[in-house]
């Protein structure tokens, strides 16, 4: 039963959307998505777009990166937010890349997450949209879906994805990134969800049981950690 109920959201996946993978973040090489991912972190793929643009011509290489100073590189990804560990992740990352890889970004999952600033979603986006690898990215749209669609109930994005890759065959993982991300931006909002305007409405856990309304808690001041 579940796995015939994943096969029909598939589908309707499918008549949504494209079934040509695509990847949001701007990149001609694979150290520039790289470097685009680990910017990523809790900020908007276009507002990365936005800074790779520039970024990209005055660090025309890794090595280039590698051989930054650390305070004008801070400046120059500033408006990405935690610009300081993220300089830091990313000329690390860079040298780390250019003294044990020759330059080459690895495939491997333990070689990529053993890179500054690296975990396994930064390491999924590589290997999925680089290598054409079957893996699934959990970020905060996939991370939301899987859970409202009753496809994930973990909270730990790690265990999110080894959940969705029981439930979903393997030939989608990969698509899923982008339906999921599509979907999430346009329909599936954290906040006021189109839910009218859905055509998976029916399989909506929120929607099967809607939560109670709960006091917001305060923020909490968050860092950045391995993407």
């Amino acid at each position: 039963m579940a796995a015939k109920r994943t096969l029909e959201i598939i589908e309707i996946f499918k008549q949504m959307y494209s079934t040509e993978p695509r990847c949001y973040l701007d990149h001609d090489s694979p150290w520039q998505l790289l470097v685009a991912t680990i910017l990523s972190a809790q900020c908007t793929d276009a507002r990365v777009n936005m800074i790779t643009k520039d970024l990209f011509v005055k660090y025309p290489t890794l090595s280039d990166i590698a051989d930054a100073d650390l305070e004008e590189f801070e400046q120059d990804i500033k408006q990405a937010g935690f610009y300081h560990n993220k300089a830091k992740n990313i000329t690390a990352c860079a040298r780390m890349l250019v003294d044990e890889y020759d330059g080459v970004v690895p495939s491997d999952i333990d070689a990529l997450t053993s890179l500054p600033g690296v975990g396994r979603k930064t390491a999924n986006v590589i290997r999925g949209n680089i290598y054409g690898i079957d893996s699934i990215v959990v970020d905060t749209h996939v991370k939301r879906i899987s859970q409202r669609l009753g496809l994930a109930h973990e909270d730990d994005p790690e265990k999110i994805e080894f959940e969705l890759m029981k439930a979903v065959p393997k030939d989608y993982w990969i698509l899923i990134n982008m339906w999921f991300i599509t979907f999430g931006r346009t329909l599936c909002k954290a906040q006021s969800p189109k839910c009218q305007e859905c055509p998976l409405v029916r399989y909506c856990r929120e929607q099967q049981h809607p939560r109670k309304s709960q006091k917001k808690s305060p923020r909490k001041t968050q860092r950045t950690r391995r993407a």
